[in-house]
């Protein structure tokens, strides 16, 4: 469900008024909205923090980071972030006397997706042409990166980022074991099936040559139409013994194909008594907490994110 304008100008008028934001850095993200059939609550919007998606960004801040912490925000869907987003500036230009805004310190960050958003009045056209500037062979290209008060991921959704190879590690020694397809997890097995199910993505079918021009560093893969992009990602993953190589190639599907599918059908295994919901916040904490100790911040993204945002924290 997307904001209509009434919705929209209320959350809006919350987040301005919200003295937790004076001095901090905004960062506003894709989620629900509490009270989005009413008229938005100010203590709601003190708890949104507590929950995805804002709670995952939130728990990814670096552990070096110890004060003036930003403040998250859900805002729905993707469009609703980027309304959101120039709202707060016209309505700050607007009126200021009544906002905790500073606007060098509002950002966002959105899912890249498979369509293009289209932007007006800001730096970049669309959020294909931020995705092209901000990143560089799946890398994110640290020279460009303070241009961007908008961020896309440079995965296609955020869930890609619960799925990464290195993540089986966590997967492994999580209290309760996670469960895909009735087995214990295996994150190889997973992107097995996203890369063979890639012929059966109408979306991808329908924007194939742009979407693949995400991923035209890997030249070992074939274009050519997406049956043979398939077929020779798959044969280059199941036969190469390089570690490194095949991460490379999972980073390339998953900037392709859409996770949000595959992390969902990832449940508990029996011994789990509590609702679902609660074993993947769980879940998803530990990951950001990866994230959030992760060194090599070009690679992972997330973690430059927040190397970039943080040498905006003393702006006034």
């Amino acid at each position: 469900m997307s904001l209509n304008p009434e919705q929209l100008r209320q959350h809006c008028e919350v987040i301005l008024t919200s003295r937790r934001i004076r001095n901090k850095l905004v960062v506003l993200c894709e989620g629900n909205i509490p009270d989005l059939q009413g008229r938005p609550s100010p203590q709601a919007y003190g708890k949104m923090e507590s929950m995805p998606d804002a709670n995952f960004y939130k728990a990814c801040v670096p552990t070096w980071w110890k004060e003036f912490l930003p403040q998250f925000f859900n805002c729905g869907d993707r469009d609703d972030v980027l309304n959101t987003y120039f709202s707060l500036l016209d309505l700050h230009e607007t009126d200021s006397s009544h906002s905790y805004l500073e606007p060098r310190k509002l950002f966002a960050i959105v899912d890249l997706d498979i369509q293009v958003k289209s932007l007006s009045d800001y730096l970049f056209s669309d959020t294909e042409s931020i995705f092209n500037h901000l990143y560089k062979n799946a890398k994110v290209n640290e020279v460009n990166a303070s241009q961007h008060r908008i961020w896309v991921t440079g995965l296609i959704h955020k869930e890609a980022y619960f799925l990464l190879p290195k993540l089986q590690e966590i997967f492994d020694h999580f209290p309760t074991q996670a469960v895909y397809n009735n087995s214990n997890i295996l994150l190889e097995d997973l992107h097995l099936d996203i890369a063979d199910e890639t012929t059966s993505d109408i979306d991808l079918q329908k924007h194939f040559q742009r979407v693949c021009n995400r991923i035209c560093y890997c030249t070992e893969l074939d274009f050519t139409d997406i049956v043979t992009l398939k077929d020779t990602w798959i044969s280059q993953f199941q036969n190469s013994h390089d570690i490194t190589k095949k991460e490379e190639l999972v980073f390339a599907l998953l900037t392709i194909r859409k996770a949000k599918k595959y992390w969902n059908q990832i449940q508990p295994s029996n011994e789990w008594t509590r609702p679902v919901d609660a074993f993947k916040d769980q879940l998803i904490l530990k990951i950001a907490r990866f994230y959030s100790e992760e060194t090599d911040s070009t690679k992972y993204h997330i973690p430059s994110f927040f190397k970039n945002l943080y040498q905006f924290v003393n702006l006034s």
